[in-house]
């Protein structure tokens, strides 16, 4: 199987991403068990730090991988969505796959399951494979440690199949509340799913009766914010934000970190109490400072122009958006005209958004819409933001979006692209090669 084969391969499966499931029609894992186990049960193959959480997954796998990488480990890392190529979706020490590597990975699964097909009336959904290829691709050439991001949830997450040395929870919010439940505590079972018996579990920032959610779960030990480990001082610094981050038996001081946003130092913290978690040691100072100082995190607060001040950012539900724009007018003065480029997909709420954006606050919104089934269309977005700022235009496609925005700005102004990852990984593309 060749990259094109694989591609063609996966396109012949059902798309939850492109069609969610509800919860009625939501999946289960029984398809991917059984896949495993005719695959051998990879998952099994190395320990498996498991991550979920409402935000800040990828930037905590990231730094995760970023730490243990350090160690002179060979770590796997698996992702979803993807921003560009769904070769991100699988990585080893935070780089994607190679085409030819990716084809492997995905015809691992696809030797075996069209003979579970006839049995199961059905393929396996597109997620369902990318978790088993990614799982395969890990035993096939024996990574030492696979860090896992749950795609929804956790319960019945395709990833979920594996029984996780480390889990993390990066934070409980409202999100996918058609599938996963209309409150916090409902949202929090879902994502206590990862916490299997010999689970050590770590808590970032939550509510205590949220807490209590996990810890109820049998586990084998746990790390909680506020109370094991936290983060005493989290400042601006040029480039990104100065840390000082506690465990229980060490205390790094003004550790430097290249990512924007205060809760990105949030999301440290949790990544350095997981590596603790799973070696049951502290890690050597040295190793926490030259893994934070490499990190990198596309399609999170990433700047991508200077003349006007051009940030992409991938927040999808208003705790995200709330974030984006308390960096942006909290981190970065600008006295020129300030740009908001939203795209949303359903059943997202565009005045939702648009509040938790502050979107009163920014002198132009241009509306637009990712090349995805799920978008809203931009004239809908547009409709909403007309309430919010003095000037909304609406433009369908991204690229066409963002460089009307970047000219709306001028040199001495700032744009923010966000309301989806999927937003954010056209606009990507377009300004690798135009600005």
């Amino acid at each position: 199987m060749d990259y094109a084969g694989a591609l063609e391969y996966l396109a012949g499966h059902y798309d939850l991403e492109r069609n969610p499931a509800t919860r009625s029609t939501r999946p289960d894992i029984s398809r991917i068990t059984e896949l495993m186990d005719v695959m051998g049960e990879p998952q099994r193959a190395c320990p498996v730090v498991h991550v979920t959480g409402t935000n800040g997954k990828g930037s905590t796998s990231r730094i995760i991988v970023e730490l243990l990488t350090s160690m002179g480990l060979r770590v796997g890392g698996y992702a979803s969505p993807h921003l560009e190529r769904v070769n991100e979706r699988i990585t080893v020490a935070n780089e994607p796959l190679s085409d030819d590597d990716f084809a492997e990975a995905v015809a691992l699964v696809a030797t075996v399951e069209p003979m579970l097909t006839e049995r199961w009336g059905r393929t396996a959904t597109y997620f369902e494979v990318m978790a088993a290829a990614a799982y395969a691709w890990f035993a096939h050439t024996a990574v030492d440690v696979a860090v896992v991001e749950v795609g929804m949830g956790g319960t019945w997450d395709a990833t979920n199949v594996a029984d996780a040395a480390v889990a993390v929870v990066t934070n409980v919010a409202r999100d996918h509340t058609d599938v996963l439940g209309d409150t916090l505590a409902a949202i929090a079972g879902e994502k206590a799913g990862i916490v299997k018996v010999g689970s050590h579990v770590v808590l970032g920032r939550m509510d205590e009766k949220l807490r209590d959610v996990f810890l109820s779960r049998p586990h084998e030990g746990e790390m909680v914010r506020g109370i094991d480990f936290d983060l005493t001082a989290n400042s601006l610094a040029v480039g990104g934000r100065s840390l000082t981050l506690v465990t229980p038996t060490e205390k790094y001081e003004d550790v430097f970190l290249p990512l924007h946003g205060a809760h990105q130092g949030n999301n440290a913290a949790t990544a350095v109490a997981a590596v603790e978690s799973l070696f049951g040691r502290p890690t050597p100072d040295e190793i926490v400072r030259e893994s934070l100082a490499r990190v990198t995190a596309p399609g999170r607060f990433e700047i991508v122009g200077r003349s006007p001040l051009v940030v992409l950012d991938g927040a999808h539900n208003p705790a995200g958006a709330a974030a984006a724009s308390l960096t942006l007018f909290e981190d970065f003065a600008t006295t020129g005209r300030k740009v908001l480029v939203m795209g949303l997909n359903s059943p997202r709420d565009p005045v939702e958004m648009l509040e938790a954006f502050g979107a009163s606050r920014f002198d132009t919104i241009v509306a637009t819409a990712p090349n995805w089934s799920r978008a809203v269309p931009a004239d809908v977005v547009a409709e909403s933001a007309a309430a919010f700022a003095p000037s909304v235009v609406w433009v369908p496609r991204v690229a066409e979006a963002v460089d009307r925005a970047v000219a709306e700005a001028g040199d001495d102004g700032v744009v923010l692209v966000s309301g989806s990852l999927y937003v954010v990984g056209e606009a990507r593309e377009h300004l690798v090669t135009s600005l």
